[in-house]
């Protein structure tokens, strides 16, 4: 996260995806409060790694914020590079938990990520942080 208000991407035109390390957050000022944020898109793509076909997903990522929130447009701009990214639903579901949580850094995060059926089957993929093994 960037804290130079003159590069952050909120309020600013953008032209391109973003990668985690650009991921931007907002202070929580509520750290008294039991509070959970939650994302939705059933617009989010990424390709096969084996075929280049693109698969289509539905993400919710919810979380308990500790300090910080998640900005909202740099989430959207994240999310685009993934349309151009190879990737199984596993993976992704386990790189959008990985890069999500650091950045915000929340007492608890899930990503539920679903895989749109294609050849007869669908998958969903849920990760957790901290993990609940």
């Amino acid at each position: 996260m960037q804290d130079d208000k003159s590069t952050r991407l909120l309020g600013r035109e953008t032209r391109g995806p973003i990668g985690a390390e650009e991921l931007e957050t907002v202070p929580w000022n509520h750290g008294d409060t039991d509070a959970t944020v939650e994302f939705s898109t059933d617009e989010f793509t990424s390709l096969c790694p084996v075929t280049g076909q693109p698969d289509f997903y539905e993400l919710k990522v919810s979380y308990r914020p500790k300090a910080k929130l998640l900005e909202s447009k740099a989430l959207k701009l994240y999310l685009w590079g993934f349309r151009d990214k190879g990737t199984f639903a596993e993976d992704l579901a386990a790189t959008l938990l990985k890069d999500l949580a650091g950045a915000c850094e929340p007492e608890e995060m899930t990503v539920d990520l679903t895989q749109k059926v294609r050849g007869g089957i669908g998958i969903r993929t849920v990760a957790r942080y901290p993990d609940q093994r």
